[in-house]
């Protein structure tokens, strides 16, 4: 059925429709190469000017400034892979500063969110996954993003950089259109951890984000993490942990709605997210992606970085059985380390960082310590940790048996 966005205004501009709504169908309304998706969108009303709107439309701008001559500067293409898991980097760099280059495909795809149930979603993603990539790269560096969107997606697109220097994080100039790119390069100028996004204005920013089109970036220091004396801090792995918030759609029966396209659901969700009460709440993209087949694998003795990032709620990271032994959780690098944590926190918006050196074997679970959120909404992963258990730590004197006296 098509969906109809209710407007007093006449029907506006291909490009005002892009541009405010977000529906690359609306190229229907100038004729020409529409497909069947895009047709769908033929009658939609742009949300233009409404008061609620309150965050700005990210314009593209010319600046009149001289051009910066990086040419001197090495080139260094990164490999993003996908979440849990970092893209090869150096924890201490080598070298002076690099342009560090970035590819994101911007992916719009059907996931199943829980299999449960059946609950499933058209999530908006930074190449594929749920959150998207982490991007590596060091204070100082430059990154060179080139943001893609396919002629296939129906929706228009941006990227905000909470790690970049300068108005709407590089989101003013980086909208893309269905078979459009566009490069942005920035400074990494402030080390620690950060949230990007898509933020194409007004209402389509929190369904976006909503619909796990978020990611983080992480920029260490050019000598690497250290802790409040300056001793070098190393770590063995690095574990990537996007939590996500789903407000998924009911119908009647409440049964979990089912679209045939991405943006299909756009109504339904604005009115299901309103009610601040998330259906799901999960890590990298759905129920028991971390636990099972996907748990987090690790062993005794070695030092693991946690990277936690919530582009929308707060959070309440804790690692059962564990601690965070040095902890960022502002997610600056400048900072020297918080120390001993049993749970930490981390701003809706911001991305954290917790390192922990593991003592015992076992299956911990790593959960947001709102527990309903962790058992009943999905948000629970599990490490998997091999070794020899060490009984001066922890050791069950009697087995459980019939009460004795």
């Amino acid at each position: 059925m098509t969906k109809v966005f209710n407007s007093p205004l006449p029907l506006p501009s291909r490009r005002d429709v892009l541009k405010y709504a977000g529906l690359a169908g609306a190229a229907t309304m100038v004729g020409g190469g529409a497909s069947p998706v895009q047709a769908k969108y033929k009658h939609a009303r742009a949300a233009v000017g409404r008061k609620h709107a309150l965050l700005p439309v990210a314009e593209s701008t010319t600046v009149d400034a001289p051009e910066v001559d990086l040419s001197h500067l090495p080139r260094v293409k990164q490999e993003l892979v996908a979440p849990p898991f970092a893209p090869v980097h150096e924890q201490v760099a080598t070298g002076g500063p690099k342009i560090v280059e970035v590819r994101l495909e911007i992916e719009e795809k059907l996931m199943v969110v829980d299999e449960d149930t059946g609950a499933e979603v058209w999530a908006l993603t930074y190449g594929g996954s749920v959150p998207g990539p982490l991007i590596v790269c060091h204070e100082g560096d430059y990154v060179e993003v080139t943001l893609v969107n396919p002629a296939s997606s129906a929706l228009e697109h941006n990227v905000d950089f909470h790690s970049s220097t300068g108005a709407l994080g590089g989101g003013g100039l980086t909208h893309v259109y269905p078979g459009e790119q566009v490069v942005l390069r920035w400074k990494a100028t402030k080390p620690g951890t950060f949230v990007y996004h898509c933020a194409p204005g007004g209402e389509m920013i929190p369904y976006h984000i909503c619909h796990g089109m978020n990611g983080a970036v992480m920029v260490l220091p050019r000598d690497g993490l250290k802790d409040a004396e300056g001793n070098p801090l190393r770590y063995d792995d690095i574990v990537y942990i996007g939590e996500q918030d789903y407000y998924l759609p009911i119908d009647e029966d409440g049964n979990y709605k089912t679209y045939e396209f991405a943006g299909e659901d756009y109504t339904d969700s604005l009115d299901a997210m309103r009610g601040l009460i998330p259906s799901h709440v999960v890590f990298n993209g759905a129920v028991g992606a971390l636990t099972g087949e996907g748990a987090l694998k690790s062993k005794v003795g070695d030092t693991v970085l946690m990277v936690h990032t919530q582009a929308n709620r707060d959070s309440r990271p804790h690692l059962i059985g564990g601690h965070a032994d040095y902890l960022w959780e502002g997610g600056s690098f400048s900072d020297p380390p918080m120390t001993g944590f049993e749970t930490w926190f981390i701003r809706g918006g911001a991305a954290g960082a917790a390192l922990y050196t593991f003592k015992q074997p076992g299956v911990y679970a790593y959960v947001t310590h709102n527990l309903i959120e962790a058992v009943l909404l999905g948000a629970t992963a599990h490490f998997v940790v091999e070794g020899q258990w060490d009984n001066d730590l922890m050791a069950q004197i009697s087995e459980p048996g019939p009460i004795s006296i």
